[in-house]
């Protein structure tokens, strides 16, 4: 049986989802500050003025001194509409679905290329239903990032035309409820699906390469016997999950970003956007960010990890 599921009865699909959803919600609020100060970092290397964030910490710690604790969580509406319906379906529906493939008759450990193929499968259905909530995701974060641009290019000296419109920008969405409204009546309700596609690609490559390689280092950790089913075998698998989805999601990432900033029509494809990019600057074009991007997935999964194990054994014993 999967170390996913314990050596007990597998939890029904509503509870696998319920520990899953609450798991990637906690993982959310616990490093949604990271995420933040990421996101600073990436925002202040395209200003040309004397930089004001320096290191992952050290931005955590000015952006809380400035603004307050409370501007580490912007977002934090939309990005738990994320991950509760993202989370909850592509990490839920992983062990039932891995046990469709395997068959019913099946025994022993499911083979690696079913359980990627098992994480490909709902990694890609689950940003197929829950792609409104990545978009107005994505959007309040842009709109609160172009606001920030203003205060960065004005603290250090660069130019600070366009605030209004990044001011009217931030409006646009008072909050994430309100923004599914409104970009469903100026843009249609297919609206709410705008790059579902790369989406697609992007989420199945990473949940499967996420789950599937939990499920393999948990295990193995396990069979030597120097490991069992506790909290140190969770940390392990959960570092070595973010290291692995980072390594993967880096390039699948900056393809990514590539393709939906291309008006020009620079690009044919993934592919072709991948290796034109590899040309024009190497391997390390697909890296820039490594470290502060492995620290916010390496405790992101960690932490959704740990909690998810804990809440399927609890509610397990409640059954």
């Amino acid at each position: 049986m999967s170390p996913l599921a314990d050596s007990a009865a597998p939890l029904s699909i509503w509870k696998s989802f319920a520990a899953s959803a609450f798991a990637t919600c906690t993982a959310e609020v616990a490093t949604l500050p990271l995420d933040t100060a990421k996101v600073r970092l990436q925002l202040q290397a395209k200003s040309d003025g004397v930089p004001k964030y320096k290191g992952l910490l050290g931005t955590v710690r000015t952006v809380a001194q400035e603004e307050g604790p409370r501007a580490l969580w912007n977002g934090l509406e939309a990005g738990l509409h994320r991950q509760f319906l993202f989370g909850g379906i592509r990490i839920g529906l992983y062990e039932p679905v891995k046990r469709l493939f395997m068959g019913e008759k099946a025994t022993g450990e499911a083979p690696l290329y079913l359980k990627i193929a098992a994480g490909l499968t709902t990694g890609a259905l689950a940003i197929m239903i829950a792609n409104p909530t990545d978009l107005v995701k994505v959007r309040m974060q842009a709109a609160s990032t172009a606001a920030q641009a203003q205060t960065v290019a004005a603290t250090t000296g660069a130019s600070v035309g366009g605030a209004e419109k990044a001011a009217a920008e931030a409006r646009r969405y008072p909050n994430a409820r309100a923004a599914y409204g409104i970009i469903a009546r100026e843009e249609g309700v297919a609206g709410l699906w705008t790059g579902v596609g790369p989406n697609i690609a992007r989420n199945a490559i990473i949940n499967a390469v996420e789950l599937a390689s939990y499920d393999t280092i948990k295990s193995s950790l396990i069979s030597t016997g120097f490991f069992t089913d506790s909290l140190p075998t969770h940390v392990v698998a959960g570092l070595g999950a973010g290291f692995l989805a980072v390594c993967v999601g880096s390039p699948v990432d900056v393809v990514k970003s590539r393709m939906m900033g291309d008006r020009q029509g620079q690009y044919s494809g993934m592919l072709d956007c991948f290796v034109k990019s590899f040309r024009s600057g190497g391997l390390g074009t697909f890296y820039q960010g490594f470290l502060p991007n492995f620290a916010r997935l390496g405790s992101w999964n960690v932490v959704m990890f740990l909690t998810m194990e804990q809440a399927k054994r609890f509610l397990r014993e409640w059954s």
